[in-house]
């Protein structure tokens, strides 16, 4: 008997106002464990919103939003536990190693590791051996989100919330980044990306969902739309 999913994130009519604005409207979502889960749409289209949201930087106008069961807003600290976040330009120390930066930002949630553990995390995120000790500034975006990777692999987050994290990353940085998804979906973790990336949602994502002036307009399983269906999908919501 197969068991049933277990739903990692979910919105329940999550509504956002900016003086009187919609920025989100009325947001129904639910992810499970081991989902990747692309969020498309153009600028303005509430993508980040819903990712502010999650991770109770902005309060929603009405509704609710969960981690695991955990309220977002009424016990904000325990359903960050579960989270790891990467937005598009992840802030890191320029003079810290990204071995010394892994260990900070490590340290700032309570967890303290070994150098070998450190570097094993470093290493299952992607980033040359050789890097480990050089200095963040030197870094390409590409090696920066990988630091973002190994932050989630070390504290074990069970659910990832990106915003653009291919954004500006080169053709082979891009599908780097998306096989390290991938083998984060083999942990069960669940992923939400907010992403312009059609092609990438498609590679990536198992389900893809697309947003228009704060509304959730359209829901699909990636395996169930080609890459050009998917297309003529999109633009048709967006030009309407």
């Amino acid at each position: 008997m197969n068991e049933t999913p277990q739903i990692a994130i979910k919105t329940q009519n999550l509504i956002k106002e900016y003086d009187g604005k919609l920025a989100l409207n009325d947001l129904n979502l639910s992810i499970n464990a081991g989902d990747i889960f692309c969020l498309l749409g153009a600028n303005g289209a509430g993508k980040t919103t819903t990712i502010n949201l999650l991770m109770n930087f902005i309060k929603p106008t009405s509704g609710e939003a969960f981690i695991y069961g955990v309220d977002v807003v009424k016990n904000s600290r325990e359903s960050k536990k579960h989270l790891a976040y990467i937005p598009e330009n992840l802030v890191l120390y320029n003079e810290l190693s990204g071995i010394e930066n892994l260990e900070y930002f490590l340290g700032l949630a309570g967890l303290k590791y070994s150098k070998d553990d450190l570097e094993a995390y470093l290493t299952e995120a992607g980033l040359q051996n050789d890097a480990f000790g050089n200095r963040v500034k030197t870094y390409s975006k590409g090696m920066r989100q990988k630091i973002g990777i190994a932050l989630a692999l070390a504290k074990n987050a069970k659910v990832l919330l990106l915003d653009e994290p291919t954004s500006g990353l080169d053709p082979k940085a891009s599908n780097e980044f998306s096989k390290l998804l991938m083998r984060l979906k083999n942990y069960n973790v669940a992923t939400l990306m907010a992403t312009h990336d059609l092609f990438r949602a498609k590679e990536t994502g198992t389900h893809i969902g697309i947003m228009k002036a704060g509304n959730l307009v359209n829901q699909t399983l990636t395996e169930k739309i080609s890459h050009s269906e998917l297309e003529e999908l999109y633009l048709t919501h967006i030009n309407n």
